[in-house]
């Protein structure tokens, strides 16, 4: 039962809100989770404190990952049935205490408390949080859904924009036990803060409830968009639902490889004969903020721009495009540093990118009923990439560097995986089709549950 003040009947709008309320509140949780992705400002500082190689020190952000897509999965149906006010305040209980588990981990020298802390409870919050507006946002915006869930998604990409600094500010250039402990714990407070606005602030419509001058269509003119609508637990059932799991799960896990590994990355590439040099740290804080803008960025342009293009064509674009960047960064290893830098940027941008689109295309193909709860189990694909981008990309660097191997040679075997891995989704895009209707819900009984 959830608690009175986070029931789902408080928190119906009335006939005055504005939609335009929901995608900030979405935002407070989504720029908070975000942090996620400024993980890798943390991997050095840890290593050197705490002893680690750069496979263990991954191991915090890789559970961090695989619970939010557990979570998602097992606690979609509790979203749908409870409401996003629900959902956000649960998110912001476990994303803080997770910080604040993790800074006792490091003040104490148990890394195992750290990975726990970040990755176990934390990525609980990652999950529910995550997850929490979708269904809310595509019901106040049926008019263009990629837009909405884009507005949202972006925060999640842009959360390491703001926490990259942040964090490095506080580790400062020769980080101790006591100032990643401190940072951790800052982090934990000040994140419950700010994700309040989200949960106190958040509204789902009345049942009778549309935009103005906006009327639900009959037939959309494109064979994709259906309609009719899919049960969570049908939507499973299909090769769509599965074809997706594919798209994302590839399209993350080239993505993340980068992200994850992004600031020793640059300065290997680089920065090869001396990694800890000023100019070499300051460049590689730099990337990763670059790194999230785009990542931000393209949830947004390249989401709304499926509203126009449609889910299938902009998936095209995120895998074949995104298959050539990573030979360009292969063939030319550091030879150019803008060039190394604006493939990367690209890339990331397609990540974004599908995380975002995801949602929409999950709409078109299965309707609205249990969309948030269909989205929670497709992001188990984000579970195994969580795991296997940052395994791939660690695991070949440090073999490469045990070999003697230095500089962009530690990633080339990556990247041409990451390649494979890109066709491999664009190949299973081509082959989604519509869903056939024996798995339709009869529009009754959809009509009831969504009451």
């Amino acid at each position: 039962m959830a608690l009175g003040f986070l029931d789902r009947s408080r928190i119906v709008a009335p006939p005055t809100w504005t939609r335009w309320l929901v995608p900030p509140a979405a935002l407070s949780v989504h720029l908070s989770i975000g942090q996620a992705y400024a993980w890798s400002v943390f991997k050095s500082p840890l290593e050197k404190t705490m002893h680690l190689n750069g496979t263990q020190s991954s191991l915090p952000f890789q559970l961090g990952i695989v619970m939010l897509g557990l979570s998602a999965a097992f606690g979609g149906t509790l979203v749908e049935k409870n409401g996003p006010r629900w959902a956000m305040f649960v998110s912001m209980c476990c994303f803080a205490t997770g910080f604040l588990v993790s800074a006792l981990g490091v003040a104490t020298g148990q890394f195992w408390l750290v990975v726990l802390g970040y990755g176990g409870i934390g990525g609980v919050g990652l999950g529910i949080g995550y997850i929490s507006p979708v269904s809310t946002l595509i019901k106040w915006f049926p008019d263009r859904p990629g837009m909405a869930t884009g507005i949202a998604i972006m925060g999640f990409g842009g959360g390491a924009l703001i926490a990259t600094p942040w964090s490095s500010s506080m580790l400062g250039t020769s980080p101790t036990t006591g100032t990643i402990a401190t940072a951790f714990l800052i982090h934990g407070v000040v994140y419950a803060v700010f994700m309040s606005m989200g949960w106190l602030l958040v509204r789902v419509p009345a049942n009778d409830w549309k935009p103005d001058g906006w009327e639900p269509k009959t037939d959309h003119g494109k064979a994709m968009i259906s309609t009719a609508n899919v049960s969570a637990a049908n939507a499973i059932k299909t090769p769509q639902f599965w074809c997706l799991w594919v798209i994302l799960c590839f399209n993350v896990t080239a993505g993340i490889g980068i992200l994850e590994k992004a600031s020793p990355m640059l300065r290997d590439f680089f920065f090869s004969e001396n990694t800890s040099t000023p100019a070499a740290l300051a460049s590689a804080t730099g990337f990763v903020a670059l790194l999230s803008l785009f990542n931000m960025l393209g949830r947004f342009v390249w989401s709304s721009t499926s509203d126009l293009v449609g889910r299938k064509n902009i998936y095209r674009t995120y895998l074949g495009a995104g298959a050539v960047l990573y030979l360009v960064i292969a063939l030319t290893e550091n030879s150019s540093k803008l060039v190394f830098i604006l493939c990367a940027m690209v890339i990331l941008s397609f990540y974004g990118g599908g995380f975002a689109t995801v949602p929409a295309y999950l709409k078109d193909l299965f309707g609205t009923y249990q969309v948030g709860a269909i989205h929670g189990r497709l992001l188990t694909a984000w579970s195994v990439a969580g795991v296997l981008g940052p395994l791939i990309v660690n695991r070949i660097a440090d073999s490469q560097k045990a070999a003697g191997k230095s500089g962009p040679a530690l990633y080339e075997l990556s990247f041409y995986i990451m390649i494979g891995l890109l066709v491999v989704g664009f190949v299973a895009n081509e082959l989604v089709r519509p869903v056939k209707e024996k798995y339709h819900e009869p529009v009754a009984a959809a009509a009831r549950s969504e009451a």
